[in-house]
């Protein structure tokens, strides 16, 4: 699969059409009619490392891409949203927990593949404590919710290459090691 990037896709202004739409530097296009400018700037996107003492909470993904491996819950922030609201609304999509309190780690580029087009992320990685006796419930591009002791999470599980580098990272660093903030 080839992936193509935004900017080769649109080629006409979003504005007035014009077919004039041509590359103004790396990340945009110019239209030589209107004048207007395209930035391709990345969406925002968020994971969760959601950990019940020892044990992480991952989820087995419904769609594509990377279909039926293990995931972090999260996705896309929403226009209007602050990061923090679109992870909450991510968590309680996927597994039906309503979490307060989330605790920023680490963030990283990522091109995600969507339609054939690869859409460039700023994904934000954070951790969540939920409580011993919490219930979780796969929902929305969830398949299925597995609590995984973290000393059995294997990386190379996990099918989005974003994700499985945030493992990789979560897992060498080991902030749940340290206590967090009240």
């Amino acid at each position: 699969m080839i992936m193509l990037h935004p900017l080769d896709i649109f080629t006409h202004c979003p504005v007035c059409g014009s077919p004039r739409f041509e590359v103004h530097n790396f990340k945009s296009k110019q239209c030589g009619a209107c004048g207007f400018t395209y930035y391709a700037n990345p969406c925002s996107a968020t994971a969760a490392f959601i950990l019940r003492g020892d044990d992480l909470l991952v989820v087995r993904r419904a769609k594509e891409p990377a279909k039926g491996t293990l995931d972090l819950p999260g996705g896309f922030v929403d226009m209007g949203e602050t990061a923090e609201e679109g992870m909450r609304r991510e968590i309680k999509e996927e597994t039906g927990l309503d979490v307060a309190q989330l605790h920023y780690l680490f963030s990283s580029p990522n091109v995600y593949m969507y339609s054939g087009m690869g859409v460039h992320t700023l994904d934000m990685d954070y951790m969540v404590r939920v409580a011993p006796d919490v219930q979780v419930r796969a929902a929305d591009d969830a398949a299925e919710c597995l609590w995984i002791p973290l000393r059995e999470v294997c990386p190379a599980d996990f099918g989005l290459t974003s994700i499985r580098n945030a493992v990789i990272r979560f897992l060498d660093e080991k902030p749940y090691l340290n206590p967090l903030p009240e």
